[in-house]
């Protein structure tokens, strides 16, 4: 194996040696990677090899030709017969790799999807643990609210059309306050009666039931956008009314009250995309109660926001194309209301659930990793990582336009989720179930841009959910890169993937995902890529890895992989192997990658 020893202070005197060694090799006057390759790999034959050009100081073969032959493997597209037979007995044989076959990364078509993998899901029932908004005896013939009664307590959102929610009107001379949903159905009302409105009307409405922020509250986002839409295309008077029309609907569309998802509970919360549209409509219009205010000492401050008053605000190109996104959404749900069921459900694993790393016997599972394509298309019917912030959704209500905000832009109905999902804690994450796909993009930050409108062929499974499954899970944020290789947060990040891909039952589908945690959040994708896959063979997944073009860290991913499988390693082994690299890290071997790393290990092991 890889030398990981058992006693601590073989693994420090290891971790320096390596550091010595290593630092040496690449402090070395020329700093040629011949050089480096020949310490780090001294066994390799240089045949069918072709040099790096981009000057980075690393063991790294690279074959002439890659993925060509639609083996998986990385080798020429001479493998043929051979290989084609290999991927007939991985198929057959089951999921562990054959370890003659060691280091072929597999076709993407190998990894498990919806709805093949799922088996039947029984019928749907609400209990404790599980809020039902719909009848369910009705369905999917009918989506009709369920009756309730209405709940004002902290537990609970605190609805719009809720008598206890209360306000002053600006000039009353009355005894009191009045109900806020008064007020709201009166101007939203008038607002619904027109043939088209613009943005001032929108703005005036508004206003009319928060008037605190008369002063504070910036629709220039909104009217910016209305303007650059040319006349032809511009659809947005005629669906003002629409919209209105939809929030008014809340009392017959929501009748009992939706729990918050919170931080410490396992629980879910199922409604209809009809009842869906409705609540986002509100969240348009900013009519829920109590959630304008931010801070550590308001009342829901362990919340996102969901009023689009942010939105709304100080104008920028990135906020424009995001309402473009927005609105195509509630241009279709007044036009055609959707006829499906969501599913949002927090995850929250106790200390007993939780893997012990350090003896996992368990082998990494198939992976697939490439440059090209993206988790949401081509990780369709498999599980799709949100790289989310703990505060889901992120900045999709203000000018944030990272992985997840785009995802909650293109399947707007996410974002209902930030109305009743607490912060997420370590062990916690999100899984969304059956949203839908309205818009198509192209872009990333300030070169988003909305493309058009999407045809969702996704089927639906027993619950009439379309059968796509997002799971939101969220990194650490280091200020610093160094800051990861603390083995304790190594072991939260495996914790955290853990969570989001373990299994809840048999036929699971395999996970998409992609560069979690790196860019803004300062992770290394070598070490991010390590442990999803961890995280995906303690649960027994397979593993679809999305680069997004970056060519070296698909080239670093597969080295990886081939190096771990080839030797034959544990997640156990694996997770001390790391811990090494974090000894080595700490101890100033800062110009040694985790590649180089674990090349040395296997190096040693086959002297």
């Amino acid at each position: 194996m890889f030398g990981c020893r058992d006693e601590s202070e073989h693994k420090v005197s290891a971790a320096g040696e390596d550091n010595k060694h290593l630092n040496n090799v690449m402090a070395s006057k020329s700093n040629d990677s011949s050089q480096v390759k020949a310490c780090l790999c001294p066994d390799e034959e240089p045949e069918n090899v072709k040099p790096r050009n981009d000057g980075a100081s690393r063991a790294e073969v690279e074959p002439v030709k890659t993925e060509d032959s639609g083996c998986g493997h990385s080798c020429s597209s001479t493998c043929g017969a051979s290989c084609t037979a290999a991927v007939r007995r991985r198929r057959v044989e089951g999921r562990e790799r054959p370890r003659e076959e060691a280091g072929a990364c597999c076709p993407l078509q190998d990894l498990k999807r919806l709805p093949q993998c799922r088996p039947p899901l029984g019928e749907l029932r609400f209990g404790r643990a599980h809020t039902v908004l719909v009848d369910v005896r009705l369905v999917p013939q009918r989506f009709v609210a369920q009756d309730g009664r209405d709940v004002w307590s902290s537990n609970v959102v605190k609805m719009p059309c809720s008598p206890s929610s209360s306000m002053v009107k600006s000039g009353w001379t009355g005894s009191g306050p009045v109900e806020r949903w008064k007020v709201i159905s009166k101007h939203l009302g008038a607002l619904s009666s027109r043939s088209e409105a613009d943005v001032a009307d929108v703005q005036k409405a508004i206003m009319k039931y928060n008037p605190k922020y008369e002063k504070q509250w910036l629709f220039d986002s909104l009217a910016s956008f209305v303007k650059v839409i040319p006349k032809e295309d511009n659809y947005l008077p005629s669906l003002f009314p629409k919209m209105a029309a939809l929030a008014l609907k809340l009392p017959e569309h929501v009748k009992k009250a939706i729990p918050l998802l919170s931080a410490g509970r396992t629980a879910a919360v199922t409604l209809s995309q009809v009842q869906i549209s409705c609540l986002l409509a509100n969240a348009f219009f900013c009519t829920f109660p109590h959630r304008n205010a931010c801070g550590a000492h308001t009342e829901y401050w362990g919340l996102p926001s969901i009023n689009f008053t942010s939105l709304f605000g100080k104008t920028s190109q990135r906020k424009r194309q995001k309402l473009r996104a927005i609105m195509q959404y509630f241009k279709e749900v007044t036009d055609s209301p959707p006829r499906g069921l969501v599913t949002f459900e927090r995850r929250c694993l106790s200390n007993a659930e939780l893997p012990d790393w350090t003896s996992s016997k368990k082998k990494l599972l198939q992976l697939h990793v490439t440059s090209q394509g993206s988790i949401e298309d081509d990780g369709v019917g498999m599980l799709q990582v949100d790289f989310a912030a703990s505060l889901v959704g992120g900045g999709v209500l203000n000018s944030g336009l990272l992985q997840e905000e785009i995802l909650f832009l293109i399947h707007p109905e996410l974002i209902v989720s930030r109305l009743f999902t607490e912060r997420l804690g370590d062990n916690e994450c999100l899984i969304i179930t059956g949203c839908q796909k309205f818009s198509i993009y192209s872009g990333f930050g300030d070169r988003f841009e909305w493309v058009g409108p999407c045809v969702d062929s996704v089927g639906r499974d027993e619950w009439f959910r379309l059968q796509r499954q997002i799971v939101a899970m969220d990194a650490l944020h280091f200020k610093h890169p160094s800051e990861q290789y603390d083995v304790r947060k190594v072991q939260r990040e495996l914790n955290k993937a853990y969570c989001g891909f373990k299994k809840v039952g048999a036929g699971e589908p395999d996970v998409a995902t992609g560069k979690w945690g790196c860019g803004a959040f300062n992770g290394e994708p070598q070490l991010k890529a390590l442990i999803q896959l961890m995280a995906a063979a303690e649960a027994g997944r397979g593993l679809a890895f999305f680069t997004f073009r970056d060519e070296k860290t698909k080239r670093d991913v597969e080295q990886m992989y081939k190096l771990l499988v080839r030797e034959d390693v544990t997640v156990g082994q694996l997770y001390a192997l790391i811990q090494d690299y974090c000894r080595l890290r700490t101890h100033g071997g800062s110009g040694v990658d985790l590649l180089q790393f674990i090349t040395l290990r296997s190096s040693r092991s086959q002297l």
